[in-house]
């Protein structure tokens, strides 16, 4: 369980609240039970390592007040929209008998003891948390389904999730679906039939005959050409000398 320092705070303006932030402290508020809320300032750092921890909306917090040990869970956090710096916590009390709805993440294990998942087969996750409600002493950290033996079609109910006592999802009246093992999806282009590639070499190869017989090569015409103009330079020198 993770734990946090705090100061009590008497903050009652905005300004005040600035304040606060500037010299890298969070101010937060502890509500819920029969006692009062608790106004508290933490120290930013160590709310940052809380908050990049898996889960942290999901877990318990031990926080220190004046000496005092208080569990609570994590309700709301809101960020800085430039920053993106924790800038307010909202924290549940624990109170023991209560419950409380709240979203677990649910984690997959085993993935390659998985006969299916071994043959291409693909993990479809349908929810990646579940909505549960549960009393505030036995909150589990992440729902775990186990992978082994899973063969491509199967389907992975709430009912194959063993839960705590007294924990239940919020979803009543059907056992929904948490994944899949889907058979794998390949798109594959179709081949030409080989029919069909014979023609079209064909067809290219007659196409190439027939240019080549329609226009002779450059060196071809230039030497017709000259043999057509030096018969016409003998016909026109033998009149000539006819007429003399």
């Amino acid at each position: 369980m993770n734990s946090l320092e705090s100061s009590i705070r008497k903050t009652t303006t905005k300004g005040e609240l600035n304040s606060l932030r500037k010299n890298d402290q969070v101010p937060a508020i502890i509500y819920g039970g029969k006692e009062e809320n608790q106004k508290i300032s933490l120290s930013k750092k160590q709310v940052q390592f809380v908050i990049d921890q898996e889960n942290f909306l999901s877990k318990i917090i031990s926080i220190n007040i004046d000496g005092n040990q208080i569990n609570v869970l994590p309700r709301e956090v809101n960020y800085d929209p430039i920053s993106d710096n924790p800038i307010h916590i909202d924290f549940l009390r624990i109170v023991k008998g209560a419950k409380v709805i709240i979203e677990i993440p649910v984690k997959f294990i085993n993935t390659e003891k998985s006969p299916g998942l071994k043959r291409g087969g693909v993990l479809n996750i349908v929810r990646r948390s579940v909505e549960l409600k549960c009393p505030t002493e036995t909150i589990p950290d992440e729902l775990v389904v186990d992978l082994d033996g899973l063969e491509i079609g199967t389907s992975i109910k709430i009912s194959s999730i063993k839960l705590p006592e007294n924990v239940n999802p919020t979803i009543q009246g059907r056992d929904f679906v948490i994944a899949t093992v889907a058979a794998p999806t390949v798109f594959k282009e179709p081949e030409k039939p080989a029919e069909a590639e014979g023609a079209e070499g064909e067809a290219a190869a007659e196409g190439a005959v027939e240019g080549a017989e329609a226009k002779p090569a450059e060196g071809e015409e230039k030497a017709g050409d000259d043999k057509k103009a030096k018969e016409e330079t003998k016909k026109e020198d033998k009149a000539s000398s006819d007429k003399k």
